[in-house]
């Protein structure tokens, strides 16, 4: 088969179209022939080498949808979708023209939705439920302040919190783009400039909100927390331009905040099965809407498509094998 691999750490122009050997399904596996695998920043600093655990050599992908082609009878000819932190890292990713995954990591495919939109799900919604919901614990009737709302990940926290019944407040350098799922559940755009932390108080009379979702970390570390209801949580998952923080310790527990890190990366495929299977209903019923996919490339043109990814997308970026 065709796949993408690479055998060290560098620019995108280190991901090498080769020939691989076509995975074979043993007991309690499967084989995915792969219609479509998004690139995530992620899979971008994988190949760069900013993730930990990648052993190399590597075919990289997290996301994927496709057809099964060997596996449990019952699976053969289904539809699928899947992600996995394990994916891409530890064992073969999807930016191939098959993947070998657990036969406990199928997971039936949107009926409503393309292979090109079910494999923009993955990663975003899986960190989303468990930064919002498991470990968040955001309930019906709260305010949450996501920021970078217009991003995949923002987007699928707004749809989610808006589905949760949470008022929902977008914290973005710019609109969500039209048509993204964040434009058509949002209570609020704010402008994530100095002033957000006060707009965000001045839009919840002064209290805050109750769940701060900060998908950029770092440098909008000191406003997430600035946002915080009394009691309130901070949930972060990256830490973009800055590592290392600081901040007044004080405050912080007069506040009583809680900080949170979610990391997707912990659950692997299996896991985020289960937790996919849940999600699959809202997207069916139109609780969820399918991210935005701007730009597809086939897998010879791999390096293109990682560059594109490397320099920021409002939109999805998918392969196609």
């Amino acid at each position: 088969m065709k796949a993408i691999q690479f055998t060290r750490f560098g620019a995108p122009d280190v991901v090498e179209l080769i020939d691989a050997p076509t995975p074979k399904a043993t007991d309690g596996n499967a084989v995915v022939q792969i219609s479509a695998a998004a690139i995530n920043p992620s899979d971008v600093k994988n190949v760069a080498g900013q993730m930990e655990g990648t052993v190399l050599p590597r075919i990289p992908g997290r996301d994927f949808a496709g057809i099964v082609v060997y596996g449990p009878d019952d699976w053969v000819g289904a539809e699928v979708f899947g992600t996995g932190g394990d994916i891409g890292f530890t064992r073969d990713g999807s930016h191939a023209e098959a993947i070998l995954v657990p036969a406990e990591a199928l997971v039936r495919k949107p009926t409503n939705l393309s292979f090109e939109q079910a494999a923009s799900i993955g990663v975003n919604f899986v960190i989303a439920w468990l930064g919002a919901i498991e470990y968040g614990g955001l309930q019906p009737g709260e305010t949450v302040a996501i920021i970078g709302a217009g991003g995949g990940v923002g987007g699928a926290v707004a749809e989610i919190a808006a589905a949760q019944g949470a008022v929902v407040l977008g914290v973005d350098r710019r609109e969500p783009q039209q048509g993204a799922p964040a434009a058509r559940v949002l209570s609020a755009y704010i402008r994530s400039n100095d002033g957000a932390p006060d707009e965000v108080r001045r839009l919840t009379a002064g209290k805050g909100a109750d769940l701060v979702f900060d998908t950029v970390g770092g440098i909008m570390f000191a406003a997430a927390l600035s946002m915080a209801a009394p009691c309130g949580r901070v949930v972060e998952i990256a830490s973009t331009g800055k590592r290392r923080v600081e901040f007044d310790l004080t405050d912080f527990y007069h506040n009583e905040t809680r900080l949170i890190g979610a990391d997707s990366r912990k659950r692997d495929a299996v896991a985020c099965a289960r937790l996919l299977a849940n999600l699959t209903d809202g997207f069916e019923r139109g609780r969820y809407t399918a991210p935005i996919v701007n730009a597809h490339y086939p897998l010879a043109r791999a390096q293109e498509a990682y560059a594109a990814m490397e320099r920021g997308s409002q939109g999805r970026i998918v392969l196609r094998p």
